[in-house]
């Protein structure tokens, strides 16, 4: 417990959904509602045995299908709560793209430090997460497990971590996999990183 407010010092589980056609071919899947495939099912159910070895007492997903339909598989459904804070990065003109094809174009374009037409810059996404994690430190909750997409929580990670978006691009993360945040004793930390189960 942080003695200075009794507000449980969270541990917060972000879950990546399962594959989807397109992740598995690398397009960008922002705003696009699309299926797991079956093996994005198989990811994700394959999460139960680790999830189940936790006690969360708030779970959130994306409102994104993958994301539900994996939270669900995983076991936490019924626990759920949708989070629209938790959507992927809204990828503008370059949605359903992948990184290759957009550079034929645009010559070392990044998600992370290239313009983004009408979609969310690096810096907007972070002040998003940034949001977020303001809303989870605030609840009164010790264990958190968080349903949602790559870009997004690695964002999320780096401005727990640092502070900066920047950092996210550093952070793979693969589909149906279990990253944890929490602290070193004061200072905020990624315990875990892609960890597959």
């Amino acid at each position: 417990m942080n003695q200075s407010t009794s507000k449980p010092v969270p541990t917060i589980w972000l879950i990546r959904h399962g594959e989807t056609e397109w992740s598995k071919s690398g397009r960008h899947t922002g705003t696009t509602d699309i299926a797991l495939t079956e093996q994005g099912r198989k990811q994700a159910s394959a999460l139960a045995p680790l999830l189940a070895a936790q006690t969360f007492d708030l779970v959130l997903t994306s409102p994104m299908q993958r994301a539900m339909d994996t939270c669900r598989l995983a076991g936490l459904g019924e626990q759920a709560e949708i989070e629209p804070g938790l959507h992927e990065w809204n990828y503008g003109i370059y949605e359903g793209r992948t990184t290759a094809d957009i550079r034929e174009q645009v010559p070392d374009w990044s998600v992370w430090t290239s313009p983004m037409p009408e979609g969310e810059t690096a810096e907007q996404v972070g002040a998003r997460a940034q949001a977020l994690i303001d809303r989870l430190l605030s609840r009164k909750a010790s264990q958190i497990a968080l349903f949602s997409h790559a870009h997004f929580l690695r964002t999320l990670a780096a401005v727990w971590a640092t502070g900066a978006p920047s950092l996210g691009a550093h952070l793979a993360l693969d589909t149906a996999t279990a990253s944890v945040l929490g602290f070193e004793r004061e200072t905020r930390a990624i315990l875990k990183w892609n960890r597959q189960p």
